[in-house]
């Protein structure tokens, strides 16, 4: 007798998804602000610079919206683009921030020349150790949308883009890297953040640098190596086995970084010393960003994935205008963080550069009402402030930083992108 009333409660619980999948894929479909969005996210992608503040084109943003920049200029365009950061590579395989024509390298940063690219500068944040992953990433993105694999044979110095990317790789495993956890290093930034905490020029490594391990830096690293596999030539021999070294990868993060107890990651494992002090416990602080880019690499279960989601939205709840994009919380205060105020910037800012990224991490665990609503929220606020902004106030709700943002352009397209695909699929 179980067994019939197992079977038609199933049967029930299968209709009654169906039944919730239809609503929502109607909600998708019919959402009027995902259609403004993406119109106006194509059009501010008519340009390459990360937005009206910047003149530079930095890599890690180009690699979350290089998607909409292929629906807005011929391949050929984003390809020459792609290939600068190649041919201005560093001799030990780093790969820079940001490129900028050379009537315009007016910043204090320490620029690079190279021969193979004139007319253009490029500098290196180097407390950062996510330009090698997001430049393979970007590669990933532009053969899947174009198939022109052609990018992987182009040579540039001697040297094929597809060895310039190992190159790269080998780079974060030689330069960036602890012997002893297994894990990428960097400098103390906030979660996926650009700024060391001590006041000064805070992008540049220096004496003071305190060197640790985040979740941000070894998830990109591990999405990188997977997409380097993924786009391998079959003919070309590897210098080591990539695929053990992303296993090896996601235990030692799993190990060090994950914390089972509370259901998050560890914001630091410092290898000497912290920069703050003994009585600021920095482990009550979450990094949203970071746990994203950890879901995006498969390092969560979708227990966990759930949790995460809900850990964030609990903390955006307590703020009247965050949404699932506030970077860290509760912020550092600013005896802890001198460089960054609380609420500024990467210490508490909303920034839909990351959170919209949720969307796909969600869609990968078919987790398809918790994408809709975590991102509606974002391309509302889109629509109400008639454009694109760097980040937002999560206590006044006023838009921050470089307006025509195109990392929040790109990233808000693709998500959309990836929610009417799936709405698409289940019609």
């Amino acid at each position: 007798m179980k067994r019939p009333f197992l079977f038609c409660f199933c049967i029930a619980c299968l209709l009654n998804f169906k039944g919730n999948a239809q609503g929502i894929q109607q909600l998708i479909l019919t959402n009027k602000n995902f259609d403004s969005v993406q119109v106006k996210a194509i059009k501010l992608l008519s340009g390459f610079s990360a937005g009206n503040s910047y003149n530079e084109v930095w890599i890690r943003d180009f690699n979350t919206f290089i998607i909409g920049s292929l629906k807005a200029h011929p391949k050929e365009e984003v390809k020459k683009m792609l290939l600068m950061f190649f041919k201005i590579q560093g001799d030990d395989g780093n790969i820079v921030d940001g490129v900028v024509e050379t009537t315009k390298a007016n910043v204090g940063y320490n620029y690079r020349h190279s021969d193979l690219l004139p007319g253009w500068e490029a500098h290196k944040n180097t407390v950062e150790t996510d330009q090698e992953s997001s430049l393979v990433q970007a590669v990933k993105k532009y053969i899947d949308v174009t198939g022109d694999v052609s990018i992987l044979h182009e040579e540039i110095g001697g040297k094929s883009v597809i060895e310039r990317i190992e190159y790269a790789l080998n780079y974060i495993m030689k330069d960036r890297w602890s012997a002893k956890y297994g894990l990428v290093i960097g400098a103390t930034t906030i979660d996926w953040g650009d700024v060391q905490p001590e006041a000064g020029w805070g992008v540049a490594i220096n004496q003071k640098t305190k060197w640790a391990i985040d979740i941000y830096d070894n998830a990109m690293f591990a999405i990188a190596i997977k997409d380097f596999m993924s786009f391998k030539p079959k003919s070309y021999k590897t210098s080591k086995n990539w695929n053990i070294v992303a296993a090896n990868l996601k235990i030692n993060v799993r190990k060090y970084l994950w914390q089972p107890q509370t259901n998050k990651y560890l914001p630091h494992l410092y290898l000497d010393g912290s920069p703050f002090t003994k009585d600021f416990d920095e482990n009550q602080i979450l990094y949203t960003g970071g746990s994203i880019c950890a879901i995006l690499a498969g390092f969560n279960t979708r227990v966990e994935v759930l949790e995460i989601n809900r850990q964030i939205l609990a903390a955006a709840s307590k703020e009247k205008y965050a949404t699932i994009g506030i970077t860290v919380y509760p912020p550092y205060p600013k005896e802890q963080y001198p460089n960054m105020a609380p609420f500024n910037y990467q210490n508490g800012g909303d920034w839909t550069w990351f959170g919209g990224r949720m969307t796909e991490a969600l869609l990968n665990y078919n987790l398809v009402n918790e994408a809709y609503n975590d991102l509606t929220p974002m391309t509302n606020r889109v629509i109400a402030h008639k454009g694109f902004y760097e980040w937002y106030n999560v206590q006044t709700g006023e838009p921050k930083g470089s307006g025509n943002f195109r990392g929040e352009a790109g990233v808000l397209y693709d998500a959309i992108r990836r929610l009417k695909l799936w709405a698409t699929q289940h019609q």
